[in-house]
């Protein structure tokens, strides 16, 4: 059907119906009866006729749509609980993604163990020099002319004064320890670590007459007096041929602190003492001793023998006191330890090249059972100080022994009297 132009004039009306145009009958059709129109190919018999009068297009046989294998779906167990993750979701356009939130890391249990032993060494390392920088120091140990070279082993010089300096009217009435004043060296003690062996604890009596340097001779305790540590250092290296190599000064007001800062030291006594010059009442057997009754014992010389006796408690009760401080009830209880350096630092003075390491290896050198003995002599004479201890052959023998790091005789050792066990 072809479009006319509308002829003017003339309106528009509805378009016509044209109908469409007869079908032609397909062969073999019955009258009345619909049949659908046919392909050459239908009729095999039929030839293919070629040009326009062929209006039928070749059979097309539709091919089979190739269809993927389902993947079989799993089917949940009941007792499976696993549930697959939640497909991403996807933001919409323009949005940026969120971040994702950080884990928190973990350290390894062997990085912790390690950061806890650096904490502790450092600190460990922080309290040893700033207990070092409190110590009190005094120039000892100052070279001199002449003076005795290096010997064998280490040698402390210990010395106990019966200054009363650091305490108060109070500390003085309740330790009795009188008015004093000055500072005299009641204690002399030398103690010795040979190259090989055990620590000797040597007790030097105060009355053995000596030649003191630049003072002629008198009571090795007055070289204190005179010159203070340096000259008594120089008098006792002058005496023994014995090179020092430490200095220690303990007096009055530091003694019983160290005592009750470990809790007491443990002491059995084989007799009772009654002394009221020193403040001590004690009764025989063992017993745990306090701050002040401990200075009591290592003061009194209620002894037949009087300073030979009190010597002999004063090297066994230091003994006692270091393996009490030395103790792992001691190391291992901060309550105890640090009251006990506390009380270390304030009352002992040592030379100015001592440090506080040099303390602890003397504490742990007199721990145990140590030799102790007194210094031996030629006897009692009487000389312008007064009746004095003089030096004999036998005491000759005995620091020619230390200052060669051989071992001292046996018939040189004397650790009799006392009142300890």
């Amino acid at each position: 059907m072809t479009d006319q132009p509308m002829p003017p004039n003339r309106r528009p009306g509805p378009p016509r119906r044209v109908p469409p145009p007869p079908q032609r009958a397909q062969p073999g059709a019955r009258p009345g009866v619909y049949q659908p129109p046919q392909a050459w190919s239908a009729s095999p018999e039929a030839p293919r006729q070629a040009g326009a009068g062929n209006r039928y297009a070749p059979t097309q046989r539709p091919e089979p749509i190739p269809v993927e294998p389902q993947r079989q779906s799993r089917r949940p167990d009941r007792n499976d609980r696993r549930q697959p993750p939640p497909p991403p979701r996807k933001p919409p356009s323009g949005e940026t993604k969120p971040p994702r939130p950080k884990r928190k890391r973990r350290l390894p249990i062997g990085k912790v163990a390690l950061l806890l032993v650096v904490v502790l060494l450092v600190g460990s390392v922080g309290l040893l020099f700033y207990y070092d920088n409190k110590l009190h120091r005094v120039a000892a140990l100052t070279s001199y002319t002449g003076r005795v070279a290096d010997t064998p082993g280490t040698n402390w010089l210990i010395v106990g004064t019966d200054s009363r300096a650091d305490l108060s009217q109070a500390q003085r009435n309740r330790l009795a320890t009188g008015d004093s004043d000055g500072s005299r060296t009641d204690t002399i003690m030398l103690v010795h670590k040979p190259p090989s062996g055990s620590t000797m604890i040597i007790s030097i009596p105060r009355d053995l007459y000596v030649p003191i340097p630049g003072q002629g001779s008198h009571k090795i305790n007055s070289a204190f007096n005179f010159g203070g540590p340096h000259l008594l250092v120089q008098t006792v290296e002058t005496l023994t041929g014995v090179h020092i190599d430490h200095f220690g000064e303990i007096g009055f007001g530091g003694f019983d602190t160290l005592v009750d800062a470990v809790g007491g030291v443990n002491m059995c006594l084989n007799q009772a003492l009654n002394d009221p010059k020193a403040g001590l009442r004690l009764k025989a057997g063992c017993q745990d001793l306090n701050g002040k009754q401990a200075l009591g014992l290592v003061r009194t010389r209620a002894f037949p023998n009087a300073d030979l006796e009190r010597v002999v408690n004063q090297r066994k009760f230091l003994s006692a006191l270091m393996s009490k401080a030395t103790s792992p009830g001691v190391l291992l209880n901060p309550f105890a330890l640090f009251p006990f350096i506390n009380g270390a630092i304030d009352s002992l003075t040592v030379d100015e090249n001592d440090h506080i390491w040099h303390l602890a290896g003397l504490a742990f050198a007199l721990r145990g059972a140590p030799v102790t003995t007194t210094v031996p002599t030629g006897g009692s004479e009487y000389t312008g100080d007064g009746d004095s201890l003089v030096v004999g052959d036998n005491t000759k023998r005995f620091f020619e022994a230390i200052a060669s790091g051989r071992t001292v005789d046996n018939d040189l050792l004397s650790d009799q009297g006392g009142a300890i066990k």
